[in-house]
């Protein structure tokens, strides 16, 4: 009998939802598994390097999260709406796929004005995308200009259960820092708690770092609706895994070193790419792949990531690697520990 949905519901206490992150990036609590052992210890993120040796390499998602939420007011009406970019369509026509909010004010042919000079306009062309609605936008000047308008008038796209109003210190924090390839709608989080110091200290201990792009889009987020695990779609994402990166891994799995995916952004794009020997192909495209229970992982052996909550497709993943009841051990016990759970959270080491 396959998982069903009701396996990953538990009760999480609203006050460990983290507001805010850590003072600084390493100083998370860390929570590690050890599966063969069983056993589970609470450390520092920092600590993250007392478990690597030399020649262990080290997956990085190095998207980076762009300032897609905008605020606009409709015309004639002046509602304020808010737009949350999703993908961009066509970059010389301007569409973007969007969710809007309050979504029942917006019809086909309304249009939208951004910023206090109104110089940046929307038209609402398509209504019935699964994802919501599609825009074109209307504005005067080259694509980087555009880009640079959209950047300047986006906030930061703090996940919604934050209630507070976005600081300037999130455009920092809700960013790896090795960030460099803009596409994401949403961090990927797990790689937050990496500081310039640990990284260095790593490269030191002789750890071979690899980087992959998954630029995360809100499938990752999207709830589970049906019972049965096998049903549900994820929404498709784009990665890229470049043939450096591929050999310093591939390097790994031969020598039998510890292939560290840093977040579920990471294992979901290493598993999109597998050879028939179980070893990593080079690949751009895109990837709905959704791992749950019960499945055999080809690339990594461990696993960085964060407290997810109920029901949600990463908690899935990770119960698939660290074994389900491990998992809901593991996660009883982050509850009584009073860890912090989700984006700005605590972390989970998984050896």
């Amino acid at each position: 009998m396959g998982m069903k949905l009701s396996n990953f519901s538990f009760d999480l206490p609203p006050e460990l939802l983290a507001e805010y992150p850590a003072p600084n990036r390493d100083e998370a609590r860390l929570m590690v598994l050890d599966r063969e052992k069983q056993t589970i210890e609470h450390k520092m993120f920092k600590d993250l390097i007392d478990y690597f040796k030399e020649d262990d390499v080290l997956v990085l998602n190095n998207t980076k999260v762009f300032p897609a939420r905008l605020f606009g007011n409709k015309e004639k009406t002046g509602a304020r709406i808010e737009v949350f970019l999703l993908r961009e369509l066509n970059s010389e026509t301007r569409l973007w796929d969007v969710l809007v909010d309050p979504a029942r004010k917006i019809r086909i042919g309304n249009k939208l004005y951004f910023g206090d000079d109104e110089s940046l306009v929307a038209e609402v062309i398509d209504n019935t995308t699964s994802r919501g609605r599609t825009l074109r936008f209307l504005f005067d000047g080259s694509y980087e200009e555009f880009r640079s308008k959209l950047t300047e008038l986006g906030e930061t796209p703090l996940p919604k259960y934050i209630s507070r109003d976005v600081e300037p210190e999130d455009a920092e924090r809700y960013q790896t820092i090795f960030a460099k390839n803009e596409g994401a709608v949403a961090a990927p989080t797990a790689g937050l708690h990496f500081s310039k110091h640990l990284l260095k200290r790593l490269e030191i201990k002789g750890v071979d770092f690899a980087e992959v792009t998954l630029h995360v889009g809100l499938g990752t987020f999207s709830p589970v609706e049906v019972e049965d695990l096998s049903k549900h779609k994820m929404d498709s994402e784009e990665i890229i895994i470049e043939e450096d990166s591929v050999k310093i891994i591939n390097n790994g799995i031969t020598q039998k070193r510890r292939i560290c995916a840093v977040g579920t952004t990471v294992m979901r794009s290493l598993e999109s790419s597998v050879s028939s020997n179980n070893t990593l192909n080079a690949y751009s495209g895109w990837t709905n792949k959704f791992i749950f229970p019960p499945y055999d992982f080809s690339i990594a052996n461990c696993m960085v990531t964060n407290f997810h909550t109920p029901k949600s497709t990463l908690l899935m993943m990770v119960s698939a690697f660290a074994g389900h009841e491990f998992m809901k051990k593991a996660y009883a016990e982050a509850i009584k520990e009073k860890y912090r759970f989700y984006t700005y959270g605590d972390a989970m080491l998984i050896i």
